[in-house]
């Protein structure tokens, strides 16, 4: 028994000294190396076998079975990150700076990382959305890449976020809202980029370094600034002149749980005195609310003795939105009284002063884009208020020349600033939408739409409600639409669509509806998905339109209208039964992979023969077929395609066109698919012989 029990502890021994790593982790750094273009600097390594743990691979480190942490800085590594790294469920630092690594950062990634350190090397694009899942990232590290587009709001969850750097990148736009989460930031450096808007999201953040030079920042440094050991603004346009007051009775920002003040140890001890301090603390506290009680009282009658000496139309002057006028009371004493009634009438029955009149700068001699507060809605509106009168100018008084498109919600036209700036203009017709109709209801719209921040989604930079007018602008992309160049121009430009950037457009406009799916709460649907509302700028990056609206539409036969003339977008339980869930936003996405795939219209009846009038319809057998597969393709590809993904992007578009919707995959799976099909694709000539050596 004694001899048994000791080989029982000798066997493991060994087998803890000579641990096999975690299956699935080989199977990422295995990867990982292929990916990098399997280095000779990296020591150990292998493609296809090999113990990481057990072996010693170098820059791993290993806890028991798991790897934990991978650290390869100034290796010259090149190549690109491998697109599993999110199966590495137990690295808690990912270390690979000072490389030549390129390409986009990979997605997701490793759900429990630490520390992330990417600086320096090569990457294009912007943050990943899965960087809004790693809620115990302290430090993060992406300096000196080529970071390019608006800083995706991907940072509500990260609390724990200590060192944040971006610098010398070439990100543009507002600083995200989600800023103002992370509570623990101690060190943010944004130096060396093209952010603009001003920097009140960080105002209530304890830094101790805040470097944000060389960029537009415009606006007033807040005052909270002066605390900051090591601040660094040069190379704004920061205003010099006395900085605006802040707003009346604006609350005080949310405190994090883990940041407030907890209870000390002797306030909820035993020992004696604590009888008498709390019987003081008692009388006092009674003292208190009789004078806080008398006070209200005196105040409640100063108040219903003043509104009933006031003649009705004064009162509607005191609760206008104008200041009061036509009165002997001194401004400041009007001031103080409001303040003194805020300060004792319950939070309900605070009258609020009359806001300061507003002076309206006109659009056109300014920057579209500045973050400015909405008069009404839950959210803060980040799109600039502009007067029909600007839109007129910028459209010439939306003529013919400027008409872009008719769509269920109103017509779209090309408007352009004297500094050349572009725009689309949406004009709401009420009868399509007769729930904008109020104000107040349009404006909580707006307030909803300016929340959805996406690189790969239009953008609304302004509204318009005067006059009766419910208008949105938008960007407007020197391309078009998507549509435009597969079914409109002329194939000298749809030649310009080679197979890589047909999945790039797939693959921005998946990441677009994945995050109005399962990012945003509530779950924003599309309800309008076609390559009409995918809009691409210079370098073919899509964005994509109409992004919140489509429930406008309160008209059922405008909703069903797809039933009486069919669009081919429209998923069967849409035309069927008037269903609209986000399955039917992935069915018409696989109906757009399928335009990208054969470059024809989804539904065309006058130049197809009836069996090919409906894609969806002419294309689901065929999408297993090798050889019926490689028919499909869109000739101007001029067979310039690697054929195995052709057949992985058959697939995903199969699953996609499901006619059961609970067969259909969320967009979070699409887009692995995607990111897994544009990695490992290279653009090779299609040769004869390459569709039956696929098919082995």
């Amino acid at each position: 028994m004694q001899t048994a029990a000791l080989l029982t502890i000798i066997l493991f021994l060994v087998g803890g000294a000579f641990a096999v790593t975690d299956p699935d982790d080989v199977t990422v750094l295995q990867t990982l190396y292929t990916y990098l273009q399997s280095p000779s600097s990296l020591t150990s390594w292998s493609s296809n076998s090999g113990d990481p743990c057990g072996q010693s691979w170098k820059g791993v480190t290993c806890a028991g079975s798991a790897v934990t942490e991978l650290k390869l800085p100034s290796l010259g590594l090149t190549g690109q990150l491998s697109y599993n790294l999110g199966m590495l469920k137990s690295l808690h630092v990912l270390d690979l700076s000072n490389n030549q690594l390129s390409g986009q950062l990979p997605y997701p990634l490793p759900p429990n990382l630490k520390t992330l350190n990417l600086g320096n090397n090569k990457f294009s694009e912007n943050l990943p959305y899965s960087l809004s899942a790693l809620t115990g990232l302290v430090y993060l590290y992406m300096d000196r890449n080529s970071l390019t587009g608006s800083l995706a709001d991907v940072f509500p969850k990260l609390g724990n976020l200590s060192v944040l750097d971006l610098s010398f990148n070439k990100i543009s736009g507002y600083l995200p809202q989600s800023f103002s989460s992370l509570y623990n930031l101690s060190s943010l450096y944004l130096q060396n980029n093209n952010f603009t808007g001003d920097l009140n999201v960080l105002a209530n953040l304890k830094l101790q370094d805040l470097n944000v030079e060389n960029n537009d920042f415009t606006g007033w440094l807040p005052k909270s600034f002066s605390s900051i050991p090591d601040l660094r603004v040069g190379g704004n346009s920061f205003s010099s002149s006395p900085a605006p007051p802040p707003p009346p009775f604006t609350p005080p920002p949310p405190v994090p749980v883990s940041s407030r003040q907890r209870p000390s140890p002797s306030s909820r001890s035993g020992n004696s005195g604590s009888s008498s301090k709390s019987i003081n603390g008692g009388v006092i506290g009674g003292i208190v609310v009789g004078a806080v009680l008398a006070i209200i009282l005196s105040g409640a009658v100063f108040v219903f003795v003043r509104r009933k000496a006031r003649p009705s139309g004064d009162e509607k002057k005191f609760h206008s939105s104008n200041p009061i006028s036509g009165t002997d009371i001194p401004e400041e004493q009007v001031k103080g009284n409001h303040e003194l009634m805020a300060s004792l009438l319950p939070t309900e029955t605070v009258l609020k002063p009359p806001p300061a009149e507003k002076t309206r700068e006109p659009i056109l001699e300014k920057v579209l884009g500045r973050k400015v507060s909405g008069r009404r809605g839950k959210n803060t509106i980040s799109a600039t208020a502009i007067s029909v009168a600007d839109l007129q100018i910028a459209t010439d008084s939306f003529s013919h020349e400027n008409f872009l498109a008719t769509t269920i919600l109103g017509p779209i036209y090309k408007g352009q600033l004297p500094n050349g700036k572009l725009l689309a203009i949406r004009k709401i017709d009420l009868s399509a939408a007769p729930s904008v109709d109020r104000e107040e209801d349009f404006m909580e719209v707006v307030s909803n739409i300016s929340c959805l921040r996406h690189p790969n989604l239009a953008e609304m930079i302004g509204y318009c409600a005067e006059h009766g007018q419910r208008l949105l602008v938008y960007d407007y992309f020197q391309r078009g639409s998507l549509s435009d160049i597969l079914h409109i121009l002329d194939e000298s430009f749809r030649s310009e669509l080679t197979w890589n950037i047909r999945v790039k457009i797939a693959l921005g406009t998946a990441r677009a509806l994945e995050y109005l799916h399962e990012e945003c709460q509530p779950a924003v649907i599309h309800r309008d998905f076609k390559s009409d509302n995918i809009l691409l700028d210079e370098d073919f990056n899509p964005h994509l339109f109409d992004s919140g609206i489509a429930t406008l539409v309160s008209n059922p036969d405008l909703q069903m209208s797809s039933t009486v003339f069919p669009t081919g977008y429209s998923a069967p339980e849409c035309t069927m039964m008037g269903v609209y869930t986000w399955q039917s936003d992935v069915y018409s996405f696989g109906v757009v992979m399928l335009e990208l795939l054969t470059g024809r219209k989804p539904m065309d009846r006058y130049t197809r023969p009836r069996a090919e009038q409906s894609l969806v319809r002419w294309a689901t057998p065929q999408l297993h077929d090798i050889d019926a597969l490689s028919n499909m393709v869109d000739p101007c590809l001029n067979n310039m395609y690697p054929a195995k993904s052709l057949s992985r992007f058959a697939d995903i578009i199969s699953q996609c066109i499901q006619p059961e919707m609970e067969f259909r995959p969320p967009m979070s799976e699409v887009v692995q698919s995607l990111v897994r099909l544009m990695q490992r694709a290279s653009l090779n000539k299609r040769k004869p012989g390459d569709d039956q050596e696929n098919a082995k």
